[in-house]
């Protein structure tokens, strides 16, 4: 029998963390790999929090991880828009 490994998450990060952790990847993006991004963060927290932080962006597609482990902000909320707004894609 295989079991899924679940992550036990005993702190989820309050919004503000989550937008301050956004902004400061996408005014830096590609700057810097996980840890050191961690550390440049312009309020401390705990990495387990920081990592959980990460984790949504990257499920979520706004951010990526090059083959240098270099983040990069990859959201495009204009470009969806876009796309959005063509009635040939409307369902």
């Amino acid at each position: 029998m295989v079991q899924t490994l679940k992550k036990q998450i005993l702190h989820y990060p309050q919004l503000d963390t989550v937008l301050m952790v956004e902004e400061f990847i996408r005014e830096n993006s590609g700057e810097y790999k996980k840890r050191s991004l961690w550390e440049h963060l312009p309020k401390k927290m705990m990495y387990q929090t920081f990592c959980v932080v990460f984790d949504y962006l990257r499920d979520s597609g706004k951010i990526a991880v090059d083959k240098e482990s270099r983040i990069g902000w990859i959201w495009n909320p204009e470009l969806v828009r876009k796309y959005l707004s063509n009635p040939k894609l409307k369902a």
